[in-house]
């Protein structure tokens, strides 16, 4: 469901990739009768096709920012520290795909993730490479999301030659290299970091929020699909007009044109969906302002309170002051 949600919002015919996959709604939608392989294995194809991106599952897995998180949330949060958190999300990734196994290492100054096929050939199909993407891409917003970081990777490996080496670099914040082993290695020093364990709870919020927030995505309407990118996928930092142009499989020249064509320039956008955010987030609870100014990407409070004041005429303080 979430990668036919991603498809719409590629303005991609969600009915025309469930008809050449061979797909019913009723199948989706039935907890009973679960997807085969060879559907799941078609979706993927399908979805490259008529999506024309050879990095469909990597765009895919960067798009799952804050719906990621409240997975992630529901699965850990009752784990104490990120290390105790990868090793019980480890254990459960036969829930997401039956492709792979995440295997957690540790060394004397760095941990690793390791993605392992479950079969021999099982990084050479298209599926199983789209899938692989979108695991590594997932766990990198799952560690940003338990301690309210971006972090960086040390190192990125893949088994496999890498064809777009710069966009891989974008989004996994490391440039990949070509290795025995699929893995991702981090710094030791996350490892015991605590978890912020009251942030779940703003999830689950910051979630319905959003699907209330959204534009309709009527067809053509490139605003209203980057607006709503822009609310699911501006956790930690509003997302920049190169990220959303390779997102969308379109040049930063095309996106600006179009938009400028619908009377709207990407910083409107921007500000807009920050903006309502921010109002969001102040309105969800009695959350630090601090921590608010974190999740939407601000490093100082001062800043975050200039551009609040800007928007509202108010300080965030007082506006959630006012709301309590």
């Amino acid at each position: 469901m979430g990668l036919l949600a991603y498809a719409a919002q590629r303005d991609l015919s969600v009915e025309s990739l469930c008809h050449l996959s061979n797909v019913t709604m009723e199948e989706l939608q039935s907890s009973h009768q679960p997807l085969s392989p060879k559907q799941v294995n078609d979706l993927w194809l399908n979805a490259l096709h008529l999506s024309k991106d050879k990095l469909f599952g990597l765009h895919f897995g960067e798009s799952l920012q804050l719906s990621a998180l409240g997975v992630v949330g529901d699965i850990i949060k009752s784990s104490e520290t990120v290390g105790k958190a990868l090793l019980i999300a480890a254990s459960l990734t036969h829930l997401i795909t039956s492709d792979f196994i995440l295997e957690v290492k540790q060394e004397e100054e760095t941990f690793s993730v390791i993605f392992i096929p479950a079969m021999p050939e099982g990084q050479s199909s298209p599926a199983a490479i789209q899938m692989l993407d979108l695991l590594m891409v997932f766990v990198i917003h799952e560690l940003d999301g338990l301690i309210l970081k971006k972090i960086k990777p040390l190192s990125v490996s893949y088994a496999r030659q890498i064809d777009d080496v710069v966009e891989y670099e974008r989004v996994m914040r490391c440039r990949p290299v070509v290795n025995r082993d699929t893995c991702i290695t981090f710094e030791k020093k996350y490892w015991n970091e605590p978890i912020i364990t009251a942030n779940y709870e703003m999830q689950s919020i910051l979630l319905q929020k959003v699907a209330m927030l959204k534009n309709p995505a009527e067809k053509k309407a490139l605003k209203n699909r980057i607006y709503n990118y822009l609310l699911e996928n501006s956790y930690l930092g509003l997302v920049s007009l190169e990220d959303i142009a390779s997102n969308f499989n379109i040049s930063t020249r095309t996106l600006q044109r179009k938009l400028k064509e619908e009377g709207i320039n990407f910083q409107q956008l921007a500000d807009e969906a920050r903006m309502v955010l921010a109002i969001n987030y102040l309105k969800a609870g009695s959350y630090p302002v601090k921590e608010i100014s974190y999740m939407l990407g601000y490093n100082e409070l001062s800043a975050f309170t200039r551009t609040f004041k800007r928007w509202t005429g108010i300080t965030p303080a007082l506006y959630q002051k006012n709301q309590s």
